[in-house]
Parts: C-alpha cells; sequence; structure tokens
C-alpha cells in the first residue's frame, strides 16, 4: 500500500451502495462449476499460467526503493540488505515484487538519463533476488502520481519520460533470465494530474502499456519474451477497468502478457467504519465477486493475473483497526479464493509486517495462518474472544468454528491439554468451553486476558481463544480542544470495537456522516497504555458547534454512551 496516497478513493463509497444490493452469494458459487474447472486445467497447462503460479507466495518490498525522497530510507525503512532477502525466501516466499521510483533520480530534461549509482542499486537489489531463485517484478512506482498522473497536461514530456526510463531499465536487465519480470507502472492514475475524464484516463494508460510493450520487446536479449505485467487503471478490478486492460492485451497479441490488480478488501472492512467490525457476509461476498470477475475478464480466456498488492487498509493506520480474529478470517478466505481462482498475491509490507532488521514477523499468528494457506485451508471461528463478566455467575459459551474441511484435534492451554466432555464438548461445529473450566481460568480475578486457548486441527493453522474477564468501562469528564482531546478511560480489560458519533439534536456527526459508525484511528483511537480515547482532528475537522453524542462499542458487547461539547476549539466531554 503505496505511502503517499489512498487506494481508490473514488471507489470508497460506491462500493458499501453496490454491497447493499449485491445479493448475498451462495455457497454453491465458491465452488468451481465443472466447465470452469476445466477452463482453469486449461489455462494451467500454458506456460505464462504455469509461470505465475509458481510465483506462489509473492511479498512485497514496500516502502524502500519506492520511497520518493533522496535515497530508500527517506520512508523510514533501512537500507535493503542481502540478509533481508534471504531472509524473506528462507520465510517461503517464491516471488518478490520490487517497486522503485526513479522520479528524482532521472534528469529533469531530455534524455532524461537515469542516475548510474541508482540504476546500479537497483541492480544489486534483484541480483540479491536472483541468487535466491526467486521470481522478480520491477515497475515504475510512484512516478504514477508524482509526473505521469500529468500526461493530459504534458502529453509529450510524460511520454518521452517514460519511454526513457523503460529503455534505460530494459537495456540494464535485457540479459537477466525470465524469472525477473517488468511491470509498466504501479496502480497508473491521472487523478492527481487533474484529469477528470475516465475514458480519458483509460486512453492514457492504453497508450503508456503499449509503449512499453514496444519497448521492451525491441530492446533484445531475454526482453524478447520476458514476462510482461500490465495494470489496469489504478489498479482496480472494477469491471469497465479489467475489460479496457483485456482490450489492450488482446491487441498485443502477446503471449507473454500479464494482468495486475490490487486488493485491499471489502473498504467499510478494510478501515473499519460503517459497523463492519467483523468479517461478514459482505466482505466474503467482495472477495467472491471481485475475484470470480477477475477470473472470467482473464484467467479463464488464458490470461494470467497477479494481485500484485493485498492487504487491508486500515494497515496504514496500525494493523490495530482490524480486530485479531476477524483479520486472520479475511486473510485465510482471500488465500483460499484466490487460489481456487490461480490467482497469485503478493503481500503488501512496507516493514510493517517483516521486520527489516529484526527479520521477525511483527504477528506470527498471521504469518503462520499465510503459511499455511498455501497448502491448504486453516479452521477458523466465529471469534477469538471469549469475555466473562466479573462478578457474573459464569455460563457454558458456545462458540461455531468455521472447520473448511478440518477436524478439531486438540484444545490446550499452555502445554495442558484440556478435556473433552469435562472442559469443552464439541457438537458438530459448535465447540461449547464449559462454565467450571472457564471459572478456573479467570479465578485470579485479574480484569483482561486471564488465559489463551489454541485449538489445534488435523491440518493447517491453530486457532487461539483468548479469555478474558472485563467489567464495564468507564469514561470521565474532561476538557480539550479540537487538536487534542483525549476521553480518560478504564478500559476494564474490555477492548474497543468502533464508535458511533450523532447529533444530540438528530443527524450523523464527524466525516463520512453517511453513517453514524466513525473510521478507526482516523476520526478516534484508544490508548490501552495510557488509559484514554482520543478524538483526533480529522473527526472535529466536521463536526458543527453543539452537543455531539458517542457511543462506544466494546467487544464484549458492551456500549458506553459520552458526550461532548464543541464550542470552537473548545471541547468538553461528559460522562453519561
Amino acid at each position: 500500500m503505496p505511502k503517499k496516497k489512498s487506494f481508490l478513493s473514488f471507489i470508497f463509497t460506491t462500493v458499501l451502495l453496490l454491497a447493499m444490493v449485491t445479493p448475498m452469494v451462495s455457497a454453491a458459487t465458491e465452488e468451481q462449476a465443472p466447465q470452469e474447472q476445466a477452463a482453469v486445467a486449461a489455462a494451467a497447462s500454458t506456460g505464462l499460467q504455469s509461470y505465475v503460479d509458481a510465483m506462489q507466495p509473492g511479498w512485497n518490498l514496500g516502502n524502500s526503493l519506492d520511497a520518493t525522497g533522496a535515497d530508500e530510507t527517506s520512508w523510514g525503512n533501512p537500507a535493503v540488505t542481502q540478509a533481508l532477502i534471504k531472509k524473506i525466501a528462507a520465510q517461503g516466499y517464491k516471488s518478490i515484487r520490487i517497486p522503485v521510483t526513479w522520479d528524482v533520480h532521472t534528469g529533469a530534461a531530455a534524455p532524461y538519463t537515469v542516475d548510474a549509482a541508482y540504476l546500479s542499486r537497483v541492480q544489486q537489489v534483484v541480483d540479491w533476488a536472483v541468487a535466491e531463485n526467486l521470481y522478480v517484478m520491477i515497475n515504475v512506482h510512484h512516478d504514477s502520481w508524482l509526473w505521469i498522473s500529468k500526461m493530459e497536461q504534458q502529453h509529450d514530456l510524460v511520454l518521452a519520460r517514460y519511454k526513457a526510463v523503460w529503455t534505460q531499465i530494459a537495456n540494464r536487465f535485457k540479459g537477466y533470465s525470465a524469472k525477473l519480470m517488468f511491470e509498466s507502472v504501479n496502480e497508473p492514475r491521472f487523478t492527481d494530474g487533474g484529469t477528470t475524464d475516465e475514458a480519458k484516463s483509460i486512453q492514457m494508460l492504453d497508450e503508456l502499456n503499449v509503449a512499453f510493450h514496444g519497448i521492451v520487446r525491441a530492446s533484445g536479449g531475454n526482453n524478447a519474451t520476458r514476462p510482461l505485467v500490465l495494470s489496469t487503471l489504478e489498479a482496480s478490478p472494477t469491471q469497465t477497468r479489467m475489460d479496457a486492460l483485456y482490450q489492450t492485451i488482446t491487441r498485443l497479441n502477446d503471449s507473454n502478457l500479464i494482468a495486475t490488480v490490487h486488493y485491499y478488501g471489502f473498504w467499510p472492512f478494510s478501515v473499519n467504519i460503517a459497523g463492519y467490525t467483523r468479517f461478514e457476509t459482505d466482505t466474503q461476498n467482495d472477495i467472491v465477486t471481485t475475484f470470480n470477475n477477475v477470473y472470467n475478464t482473464f484467467t479463464a480466456r488464458g490470461i494470467p493475473v497477479i494481485v500484485g498488492e493485498y492487504g487491508l487498509l486500515g494497515f496504514d493506520k496500525n494493523t490495530g483497526v482490524i480486530e485479531q480474529g476477524e483479520k486472520l478470517k479475511f486473510f485465510e478466505y482471500l488465500a483460499y479464493y484466490l487460489k481456487s481462482k490461480q490467482i497469485t498475491p503478493m503481500l503488501w509490507d512496507n516493514g510493517q509486517h517483516f521486520g527489516r532488521t529484526s527479520f521477525q514477523w511483527s504477528d506470527p499468528q498471521l504469518y503462520n495462518m499465510m503459511k499455511a494457506s498455501w497448502t491448504g485451508r486453516s479452521s477458523t471461528a466465529e471469534s477469538d474472544l471469549i469475555h466473562l463478566k466479573k462478578g457474573a455467575a459464569a455460563k457454558d459459551v458456545t462458540v461455531k468454528l468455521n472447520l473448511n474441511g478440518n477436524t478439531l484435534s486438540s484444545i490446550l492451554y499452555g502445554s495442558q491439554q484440556l478435556v473433552q466432555g469435562t472442559d469443552y464438548t464439541l457438537s458438530g461445529d459448535q465447540l461449547t468451553f464449559k462454565a467450571a473450566k472457564l471459572t478456573s481460568l479467570t479465578s485470579s480475578g485479574k480484569l483482561g486476558v486471564n488465559a489463551v486457548l489454541t485449538a489445534r486441527f488435523n491440518k493447517g493453522a491453530d486457532w487461539n481463544f483468548n479469555v478474558i474477564l472485563y467489567n464495564t468501562p468507564k469514561l470521565s469528564n474532561v476538557q480539550g480542544t479540537v487538536s487534542a482531546f483525549k476521553i480518560p478511560a478504564v478500559f476494564n480489560g474490555d477492548t474497543l470495537a468502533t464508535m458511533e458519533a450523532v447529533y444530540a439534536s438528530g443527524g450523523n456527526a464527524g466525516p463520512q456522516n453517511w453513517t453514524s459508525y466513525k473510521e478507526f484511528a482516523y476520526t478516534f483511537t484508544p490508548s490501552y497504555t495510557t488509559g484514554e480515547i482520543s478524538l483526533l482532528p480529522a473527526f472535529f475537522n466536521e463536526v458543527n458547534n453543539g452537543d455531539v453524542i458517542l457511543k462506544f462499542h466494546f467487544w464484549s458487547g458492551e456500549v458506553v454512551n459520552y458526550k461532548i461539547t464543541k464550542n470552537g476549539t473548545s471541547v468538553t466531554g461528559t460522562a453519561m
């Protein structure tokens, strides 16, 4: 997910509206029809489809060579090392996308010479990846919005510069094997340059892709047949944009072309807005509908597809925007569905997932879920949270499992194996934790996570259940300003799921006022270490003076009301 721009901003509201009118996809649509299976098998027999299949799984070296500053460290990541590339290969990745921004490293005027040292640095990183036997993709990355976006107003200049850059890249790498591929341009976009006509944008992208194809193919060496990756407009998987790319690829009549789109999930879920806190039907159906369309447009017609970037948009703020269990279900299902369509995904990682110097995963559970998806499906559950209210009589807690073809093998508390029939029961997909066991696990009386129970299955990743003892969260009165407003909060072991904001006089308050549920980490964010909930400037920027009623929804099911009164830049908070 590129650092300096939002993804497909024009789709954000329309995708929600589409979800509201799209009928639920039946379970049958998730299975490939016999004709479709035959088409997949036929596509797989082609060399290029086999090439793309062999790239799975893929990983992005994000926010490094694509940084827009003076060098690859300008966005906060350390310089790329050979050790990092070795470690990524050791994690099981078969392909690496190396985004490259050429802008400040290219002469400002014709002949637009790329700085020799920078080109050599890109080559060095490519060589490290090649040495690890990885499939490698390099591209023209943030140049898309930095200067290519100005193509309508500066057509000849942009086209000349684009051609010059690709001519130099093609010549430098033409001796490399076919395991190196070129991507014409990342998320090609023209709106940043002022273009408002979609048809004009599609026409300019076609012109760029055709120019790119001609330059590479004419440069000789292995470039004559090198796999080339062409993107839809903004890498968006909307049907109109995919159809336009299909037409371009068809006209080029080249059997070594690959289509690419990006996917960051169903927008409301991916940023936690409009009450979409869970991996529910709309979010799942968005995966199904999107990649049925991608498959039908490209794969079924013999054009392999790479999802050059995937993840969740909320990760731009922090990886905790989406609750852990819901996040895991999204990644598990997406991996399964892409695999069923023979579409290769490449994880977007700007350093938030795999540490660039620690060489450790920030979320081992997520990595294990992704890794398991490379060979099959994992089991999940309707939640990874088991809440018990302090002082209340303990009851049995039943959780529905999503077995996904697997069977439950055991449940562990540390090294201790729970006893089926005594500590828990299993009836079909209904897993019931017995009250006596839950009581013993929370006997310390400590608020928060008291125990982690690990469910193991005959196949796939483990699933953790967090046993939480909580009490109703308490919020306190406070004075603040629109630039610094923090509500003192005693969370009492609970965690925040979402927030609603409505005017006392009626109507939704704050940004995106088509919904009362506000965007997590954009308008509000909790801090469990300091005991506060911050209302962010982006929230107050679109709040009128007067009283606003906030409803804080917690994962236990508790809802706590709170009133704020805005008067110019001053804000008063009052517990209710």
